[in-house]
């Protein structure tokens, strides 16, 4: 890990070169790139990203890098809205934010399939990253931000959601499934706390991490100001054994916008993290800036686990 390429005295050390990805490295004509999915395959990495096309509505692209900072991008997108049968009807607006979870030697991808019935999400499945299947779409209207642990727990795959409320705000839940399609037993696990970072809605980010201490999920809170939301990073710490066991989030954020690419674009003030991968004592992060590039950066291990066990606050 060459230190020398990241800054900053907080938690997250962002890239030097930031942005590592924009709309003007895209081969075909978009208006954004952001909040992407990461896998390693075949000693690479793997950036399944999304980005808006024109006319407003969202495809996922691919890009293909050796050392997680210099990407290319293939010449045409990876997934695009089905046109006929049952996922084109809950696809017809668009698909976005992925998520990838790799268990045994499938890549599970979710993604957020928009229509006029709302936003359910759906799940496909990869082994080689050319060929990819549609699964199931996994959720009924309205969820988002769903995150598959890498595990299975028992005889249970476990995931993290974040159904859509009018009498709560947003919250993080979490669901249990014996093949991956039909999901139930939900629990609530994290709500948003008032007067706080995350006052409006907390989410889960990228799919959770395993270290010795327990599982490490990144999550996304958000704030609102005078002068619009704001969405920032913070973690979550899971009991290895037992994930629905909150074993302590942390009160404080561990990244919020500051540079000038998450200050300002298509929606300002944004850093939005979905891909993160553990590589020695570090986890790397990739995350949309403003709707509209994508960042990467650092953080040790020790340092995430620490804010959650050390400045914690309560989970509900």
């Amino acid at each position: 890990m060459n230190l020398d390429l990241y800054k900053g005295s907080g938690v997250v050390k962002r890239y030097i070169f930031n942005p590592i990805l924009t709309k003007d490295d895209i081969p075909y004509e978009v208006s954004t790139v952001y909040n992407p999915a990461i896998a390693i395959y075949q000693d690479k990495y793997i950036l399944i990203f999304r980005a808006a096309k024109l006319n407003g509505r969202s495809i996922l692209g691919k890009a293909i890098s050796k050392d997680g900072f210099n990407f290319e991008v293939e010449k045409e997108p990876f997934m695009v809205p089905e046109r006929e049968g049952y996922f084109a009807k809950y696809e017809s607006a668009g698909i976005e934010d992925p998520r990838i979870t790799k268990i045994d030697n499938v890549y599970y991808i979710t993604y957020s399939a928009y229509s006029e019935y709302g936003v359910r999400i759906g799940l496909a499945k990869t082994t080689d990253f050319e060929r990819v299947e549609r699964v199931a779409l996994i959720t009924s209207a309205d969820h988002r931000n769903i995150v598959i642990f890498p595990e299975k727990f028992g005889d249970d795959y476990v995931r993290l959601d974040r159904p859509h409320s009018d009498i709560i705000p947003w919250s993080i839940w979490i669901s249990y499934s014996k093949d991956l399609v039909h999901w139930g037993r939900s629990d609530i696990l994290i709500k948003p706390k008032s007067y706080h970072w995350d006052e409006l809605k907390v989410g889960p980010g990228a799919p959770p991490i395993k270290t010795k201490e327990g599982w490490l999920s990144i999550i996304h809170g958000v704030y609102m100001t005078m002068s619009g939301s704001v969405y920032r990073l913070g973690v979550a710490l899971h009991d290895l054994e037992d994930p629905s066991k909150i074993l302590g989030v942390s009160d404080e954020w561990i990244l919020e916008p500051e540079d000038e690419w998450e200050r300002v674009g298509y929606v300002p003030n944004v850093v939005f993290c979905s891909a993160a991968l553990m590589e020695q004592d570090y986890i790397r992060l990739w995350w949309g800036a403003a709707d509209s590039v994508i960042c990467t950066g650092i953080a040790k291990v020790e340092d995430l686990v620490n804010k959650c066990l050390s400045s914690k606050r309560s989970a509900l």
